[in-house]
């Protein structure tokens, strides 16, 4: 009866080492005739400046377009442009609790986009894209600001590139 049980598993173990499964983005949709991309500096252009914020997006966004597609991210113009600035950065009150104190604070990075493909000028757009993170209002806000940033720069940086290139 136990070897009814270890043969389909042994079966299992056997042909998994057979057999790999890959799965990249790496140039997945993209119009083979792009070969190269540039990305202008993001200017902070919020209410409230987070003074490194700006070279982190702008940064952040040449390595992710290197990571996750074919092209070659150059200082010239490329065959598509990625321009625009930061339009927010701002924190609010959520959620308000017992005595009208805050429970719960919203955290918001707004960027402004410009795309733009010389290849094909169809796909050109020019759009905002934020996004946001609650935290507990007992918190102090530089305490969670960097890892916050971190997750809403990876999410927007997300949101461009599925515009740009998967055209949802």
């Amino acid at each position: 009866m136990k070897l009814y049980f270890v043969s389909p598993l042994l079966i299992f173990f056997l042909f998994s080492g057979c057999f790999t499964i890959s799965y990249s983005t790496k140039g997945g949709s993209l119009n083979p005739n792009l070969e190269t991309v540039s990305v202008q500096y993001f200017a902070n252009r919020a209410t409230r400046v987070n003074p490194t914020l700006s070279q982190k997006f702008t940064d952040g966004l040449k390595e992710f377009l290197e990571s996750n597609t074919k092209l070659r991210v150059v200082n010239t113009m490329g065959d598509v442009d990625f321009s625009g600035e930061i339009k927010n950065y701002q924190i609010n009150l959520e959620a308000i609790a017992a005595g009208d104190i805050a429970a719960k604070t919203r955290f918001t990075i707004a960027i402004r986009v410009k795309y733009t493909n010389s290849i094909n000028p169809d796909d050109n757009f020019d759009t905002s894209f934020s996004a946001f993170r609650v935290f507990d209002s007992s918190q102090n806000f530089t305490s969670v600001e960097e890892e916050l940033t971190e997750e809403i720069i990876d999410e927007i940086l997300d949101k461009i590139y599925n515009k740009a290139f998967v055209n949802w």
